[in-house]
């Protein structure tokens, strides 16, 4: 019932965001007298406020538009090329006949859109010709498109990699390093041509008993049960995917705020006060980014919990455990696949070792074609997004890209 319970709480929200839309019109209305005066300012900053937090927050979109590639502006169109029932695939392909190397980025299904990668996008399509894992929300996939597990989602790389082609290179950030390096081992035992030409993990989850952080302890601490029956729930009638079982959306923003939630407060109670005092450059920042950090997906329940046994509980990569389609994955036969890691060292979710340990298990990658990176003062958040990533990662992947491409 907890759900139905949001919901409902959700649509009254909704409802009264549009009274309160409706009182900032006549607050803000030219002829008002009070608008200016200290009281107008501190109701307006109120009803801002309020506005922000009963407001239904969608997916943002992608909005990139042109690059700059050697010193010229260039357009840049996203296409959707392929759809399928919990993702699409999306390429932002060039105006130009530069040819560039293909990276196909695959973003995490862990709460957020793919757009929370926007930043990452409009950095790294100067120097790639760039695609995108885009999942789905699952409330909104019906229950007739079937389940959606952990090895349909190695499934769904395997087949986007097809369809962008031979010689690509593939980066994932955070949660899907696990699967990315399944794929990566599944196409080179097939001696598959679109076997990935470099591998970059980034912040991501390979062996979760290195550096045990909170997270981790609180994952390992409970069994498979217990988060079946405490965060998995069901799609309430009104949306397309009714009676599917999933891992909500409102439940992983309420565990991503819990996280920092001083940090939180304080931009909060500082929003207040660039509104009162029209700081409206701040107020942007503020907006955008909360726009896109309150618009979550809801997980299939399959894939949420069986990445909770298979990643968290028993570490099934790491300890040479993990199956796809029934055959244990061969890490060893990745050979060709040159290997790139890197790490904030600031990161209080994937704790400094856990995406190194890569390094460790694929054991046949030559020495010369392996790099393993720690950023100082970057977290989390920072190893694909903000000044860190735009002016130290970033340049650094492209190199290791342009070297074996």
């Amino acid at each position: 019932m907890m759900y139905q319970t949001y919901d409902l709480y959700s649509r009254t929200a909704e409802m009264l965001n549009g009274f309160i839309s409706i009182s900032q019109q006549v607050l803000d209305h030219p002829f008002n007298p009070y608008t200016k005066t200290i009281l107008g300012k501190s109701i307006r900053a109120a009803l801002d406020s309020a506005y922000h937090h009963t407001k239904v927050y969608d997916k943002q979109p992608f909005d990139i538009k042109t690059t700059i590639i050697n010193g010229e502006t260039v357009g840049v169109t996203e296409e959707t090329i392929v759809v399928k029932p919990f993702c699409n695939l999306i390429h932002f392909r060039q105006d130009t006949e530069f040819q560039q190397p293909k990276l196909f980025l695959v973003a995490p299904l862990s709460g957020h859109h793919a757009t929370l990668m926007k930043a990452t996008i409009e950095r790294l399509v100067a120097d790639h010709d760039v695609y995108i894992t885009d999942w789905l929300d699952a409330k909104n996939v019906p229950l007739s498109e079937g389940t959606f597990g952990f090895e349909d989602y190695v499934s769904y790389l395997i087949d986007f990699i097809h369809e962008i082609g031979e010689g690509s290179h593939l980066l994932a950030v955070c949660q899907p390093t696990v699967q990315a390096l399944i794929a990566t081992a599944v196409l080179a035992k097939a001696e598959d041509p679109c076997t990935p030409k470099t591998l970059t993990l980034m912040a991501g989850p390979i062996d979760t008993s290195v550096n045990p952080n909170d997270l981790n302890k609180y994952a390992s601490s409970k069994d498979l049960s217990w988060f079946e029956n405490n965060v998995i729930m069901t799609v309430p009638e009104r949306f397309p995917g009714a009676g599917r079982k999933v891992y909500p959306g409102f439940v992983q923003l309420t565990s991503f705020m819990a996280m920092n939630i001083e940090a939180h407060i304080k931009k909060h109670k500082d929003y207040f006060g660039h509104v009162y005092h029209e700081k409206e450059a701040k107020q942007e920042s503020h907006r955008i980014f909360y726009d896109e950090y309150f618009a979550v997906l809801d997980l299939n329940g399959e894939f949420y919990l069986e990445t909770i046994d298979r990643v968290f509980i028993n570490q099934d990569l790491a300890n040479g455990k993990m199956t796809y389609k029934g055959e244990v994955v061969d890490l060893s036969a990745i050979k060709n696949t040159p290997l790139h890691t890197i790490e904030g060292k600031n990161d209080d979710i994937c704790a400094l070792g856990q995406t190194e340990a890569a390094q460790t298990i694929c054991t046949n990658v030559s020495p010369e074609d392996r790099l393993h990176e720690v950023f100082d003062g970057v977290g989390h958040y920072g190893t694909f997004s903000g000044s860190a990533f735009r002016n130290r990662i970033a340049p650094s992947i492209t190199d290791f890209i342009y070297k074996y491409n």
